[in-house]
């Protein structure tokens, strides 16, 4: 499904099986651009129905963030300015739909919020020496929560990805936006509330790294795949920069939105007995 306006969407299932690496790197947006137009014109259309929305993008090859990336946040976080982005990854099998459940993972006792602009890869790029070949590597932007376990990440040996890898832990969605749908990706309003109150709130006017940057910066360490995510970093308000610190728990909900790429409602619940569904042998 593809959305056109608010839970108004139109089915190309039969034209493709999912937005994964294979789409991206056949140019499947354009395509799929020049198909829903077509159909929406058409009238092929159909409301959402109350299904559930599944990320925008099917796993990515890898899930690459960037830390401390908003000044005030840097600053909340008593760090400094990076003068270079810092980069670390989490699992890609974290990702899952924008209102999907978050799991508190076994141990856990610091868990945390962060919304942030995700990037989608749209070629295989590597080396890209300008800002208009790093723009032109970029599928779209979504929306993401780049859930951390604070203890997990700071406390336990000092590796940030056992902390961001915990299963649920990379909500996104509920869709995709291509570039020209922004007159400017730096002046975007982002934030989040817990229970209905608001933590972060946000402008991606604050990044140190824009986009272009992050793009580029990336491709000279290592090959960027068609679909991959980049989580662009966080704004202030999370809850380890409270005081005092403030922690997700069972039974608390969270929102989340960033302009022109939809809003996300999560429930935060104790993970289940067993959470891979599997029989005993």
């Amino acid at each position: 499904m593809v959305r056109v306006a608010e839970d108004v969407l139109v089915d190309v299932s039969d034209l493709f099986t999912d937005f994964d690496a294979p789409f991206f790197a056949a140019g499947g947006v354009d395509t799929l651009r020049a198909v829903v137009d077509q159909r929406a014109a058409a009238g092929e259309t159909r409301g959402l129905g109350g299904e559930r929305i599944g990320a925008p993008i099917a796993r990515p090859h890898q899930i690459i963030c960037v830390g401390l990336n908003y000044r005030k946040h840097a600053i909340e976080s008593n760090m400094p300015i990076p003068d270079e982005p810092i980069l670390f990854t989490k699992a890609p099998n974290t990702l899952v739909g924008p209102d999907d459940d978050i799991w508190l993972p076994r141990g856990e006792s610091k868990t945390d919020w962060e919304v942030e602009l995700g990037i989608v890869i749209g070629r295989r790029s590597l080396y890209l020496d300008s800002d208009d070949a790093a723009r032109a590597a970029i599928a779209g932007y979504v929306l993401s929560n780049d859930v951390s376990e604070r203890a997990f990440q700071l406390e336990r040996g000092g590796q940030w990805t056992k902390g961001k890898s915990s299963p649920t832990f990379n909500p996104c969605g509920p869709w995709l936006a291509t570039a020209d749908e922004f007159e400017n990706i730096s002046d975007l309003d982002l934030w989040l509330e817990v229970n209905g109150d608001r933590y972060q709130n946000g402008s991606t006017s604050d990044l140190i790294f824009d986009p272009i940057e992050i793009v580029k910066y990336i491709s000279q360490f290592m090959i960027l795949e068609p679909g991959d995510l980049i989580n662009t970093g966080t704004p202030s308000g999370v809850g380890m920069g409270m005081t005092p610190q403030r922690w997700l728990h069972d039974g608390d909900t969270i929102e989340l939105s960033i302009s022109g790429l939809g809003v996300q409602h999560q429930n935060v619940i104790t993970t289940p007995s067993n959470p891979l569904g599997l029989t005993a042998p």
